[in-house]
Parts: C-alpha cells; structure tokens; sequence
C-alpha cells in the first residue's frame, strides 16, 4: 500500500534522494554521480517497460545550444492539439524542471504527487544507480502516463555513455562541438564529436548543425558505419521566413541564429513528416517552455543579463555580445563564477577587460572560491579589476549598489549554471527570457 503523499515529507524524501545518490550537479563527476555506460539504465528501462517506446523521440546532443535547440523543437512540435514531452539537465530553481509537458497553452512541470508515487513504485530498486539515471527513467515513466504525442530528450553528457542513449528515437541532432569535459569526454574537437555521435542508431536520420573540417569527417564515417542519414544543417539554404522568426524570437542569446537554423532543418526532415509543427511557434520558445537562464534579461533598470554559458566557446560569443552592448561607452559589470574543473586559462582570455568583476562562488563544493578564482585570474589577466563577494547573492547587491552611480550600466551575471541559478530568485518573475 502507498503511503499518502505529504508535502514536508516529499521535501524530505527529495533532500534524501539527493544525499543518497549525489548528482553531477552537486558534486562533480565522482563518489558515483556520474556511471558512464548503459547498464544500470537499461536495467531501469526494464523495470519500467521501456517507457520510451511508447512515442517517438528526438534525441539532442552538443557541447553548446542543446536547451534551446531542445526548446525550440518542443515548442514547434506543441501543435494544435498535441503534447510534447521535454527533458532538460540541470535544472536551475526546482527538480521538476527536468521534465515539462509542453502544448500550446505553456507548459506543466511534472507535480510533486507524481515524483512521490514514482519514488514509493520503484525507490526500492534504485541500487547502483546515478540521479541522472533515476530522473531519466523518471522522466520515460512520466511521459507514457501523459500519453505525450513526442518527446525532446538531450543529452545529460556526451553521447554514446550517457543514460537517455537507451532510446533509438526518430532522430538525432548535434548542436555544436566544443572544448568542454575533456577529461571525460577527449581532449580535441574531432574525439568529443564521435562520443556526441554515439548517439546515431542504424537506419536513424541526424542533423548536425554545423559542418567544419575538424569534426565532419567523424560524423560523416560514423553515420556510415550505422548506415545513419546525415545532414549538415548549415549546407541547407535558409528557410522561407527564417530572418523573420529569428527577429521574433524570444530568445537573444548569441549563435541562435545556428540554433535556429538547426531546428529548422530538424523539423524539415522526413524523419519528422508525420509530426504536426509550427515553425511559428518557435517565437515563443521561452514563453511556452519555461526555459530561463539562456541570455534572459532579468532586469530593465539597471539592464541585468543572466546567462548560464560556461565553457570557452559559449562564453567567447557571450562577451562578444557584451562587447556589443558596450560601444556606446556603457559600464560593464560582470558577476562572476565558475567550477573549479572548468578551463580558466581557456576562459581568461576572452574576458572583457574594460568591465568591473565581482567574484563569487555559488554553493556546493565544486564552487572554486572567490578569493581563489581572483588569485588566478590576477596572474592570467593582470589588469582586470576584480573584487570579490562572500556569496552569489551578495555579489549581485553589490553589482546592484554600483550601478546605481553610472547612468547606463550593463550587469552580465554568469560563468556557471549555479551561479545563475542562485541569482534568479533575486529578481522578480516578470523577468524576460
């Protein structure tokens, strides 16, 4: 018999699921978090009745750009009448963000009673998983019960190791490739592409968004060895209507331009032909799926940015953009964090000098620590003003406090998922994605 759910012991039963298998989130890729392989998930997947196959799926991964990419699939695919099942990782204020229905009146995260009646079914069973592998299985479970008529999975990590890759969907796509969880995943662009296109099944349509001489010729050899059709996304002609959309979208973030052009591609392919879309739907990608922290403007006055981008190639076109932003002698402040695995020297480089940095940590011990994070940032870019603060929030008062003095200031609040993710309770909930 189930017991009867309790709001302060779903809480409780939560915080234990998280202590007893920690996620990458928390604690990095170690002490189990992180289980490459199938094995354990496909032992779920059993428990569970292979959940997946009870609709179609497309499956999403890329070093940068796979939220919105998932985002802008689901939210294209939510037609008329139809439901779209959307997993996404990490989740930035709540856990049920991992996985949305999404239709088109919005979206509705999975509820606290469903994540209970799971955990009573199957908690049992549990033993040698990941939390990635739970929420996953999780998320397969519950899109069967709401009889989605398709879902958008992406990826957690990589590709070919990583738990969703149980699933053989309708397609697949690759975002983009870039230098980020090497240790785990290789040390060039052309080996993280073929862990990325682990995910091509036989006789399964992909798209890749970009073609470069680096990492095509290992999608290219790998989608021939499992007899995958492939597309390059960017050897496709803009479609009828693309610039247009691309204005109306709400999301600004640097290279949705690619991102877009990649999903509509997507969306074109025969793989997809017996799905209804709407590629206007696209426009309101933020609005309909609750994604946050993808470039989101979070206040008007002062202008404050968050963005969630934490790897070289992400933040390279986000201080680009900032660059933008400043020709007309605008002051930027950037609230500043990072995990102390992530490639700083790679990162240094790129950041803008003419901007004041608050350094900060957000919680959990990945954090590295403010005043850490300014000792090594003053020996690879001596001249950058960096002043530390005790905590993510406090960092961003302080950024608050100075804008204040400055007529047309500009706060750009990122480096990490975490830091972002402690600064949006801050703000209020009109903010604008």
């Amino acid at each position: 018999m189930q017991s009867k759910f309790n709001l302060k012991e779903y809480d409780a039963r939560l915080e234990a699921l998280f202590s007893r298998f920690q996620s990458v989130q928390k604690v990095g890729f170690k002490d189990g978090a992180y289980k490459p392989g199938l094995a354990g998930m496909e032992k779920l997947d059993s428990l569970l009745a292979h959940p997946w196959k009870a609709y179609p799926c497309i499956h999403v991964a890329g070093t940068n750009g796979k939220g919105s990419v998932c985002s802008m699939l689901a939210s294209a695919l939510a037609d008329g009448g139809s439901t779209v099942g959307l997993y996404t990782s990490p989740h930035l204020l709540d856990f049920r963000e991992r996985m949305k229905i999404i239709s088109a009146r919005g979206f509705e995260m999975i509820s606290r009673e469903e994540v209970w009646e799971f955990l009573e079914n199957y908690e049992s069973r549990f033993d040698g998983l990941s939390f990635f592998e739970i929420t996953t299985g999780m998320a397969f479970w519950w899109f069967r019960r709401k009889r989605v008529d398709a879902a958008v999975i992406e990826v957690g990590l990589g590709g070919r190791l990583d738990s969703t890759n149980i699933i053989t969907p309708a397609l697949s796509v690759i975002t983009s490739i870039g230098l980020d969880h090497c240790a785990l995943l290789g040390s060039t662009r052309a080996e993280i592409a073929a862990e990325k296109a682990g995910i091509f099944k036989p006789g399964v349509p992909a798209v890749v968004g970009t073609r470069d001489g680096e990492t095509a010729p290992v999608f290219e050899r790998m989608a021939a060895l499992c007899g995958s059709p492939l597309t390059f996304a960017s050897d496709v002609p803009p479609f009828r209507g693309e610039e247009q959309l691309l204005r109306k979208i709400d999301l600004d973030g640097p290279s949705q331009d690619i991102n877009l052009h990649t999903v509509l591609t997507a969306l074109a392919s025969p793989a997809l032909q017996g799905m209804s879309h709407c590629s206007e739907a696209i426009a309101s990608t933020a609005l309909r799926t609750g994604l946050q922290g993808r470039w989101q403007r979070v206040c008007g006055a002062p202008e404050a940015i968050c963005d969630i981008g934490h790897n070289p190639p992400a933040l390279k076109e986000n201080f680009r953009k900032l660059g933008e932003l400043q020709q007309s002698g605008r002051q930027l402040i950037i609230v500043y964090g990072i995990m102390a695995d992530k490639d700083l020297a790679g990162i240094a480089p790129l950041m803008p000098s003419n901007a004041v940095y608050i350094l900060a940590a957000p919680s959990g011990e990945r954090a590295l620590q403010a005043e850490e994070l300014k000792r090594r940032l003053t020996l690879l870019r001596p001249g950058l003003d960096c002043r530390t603060a005790a905590s993510v929030q406090d960092a961003v008062k302080l950024a608050l406090g100075l804008a204040q003095d400055l007529p047309n200031p500009l706060i750009y609040i990122g480096g990490s998922t975490f830091v972002v993710a402690e600064a949006l309770p801050m703000f209020n909930k009109t903010a604008k994605a």
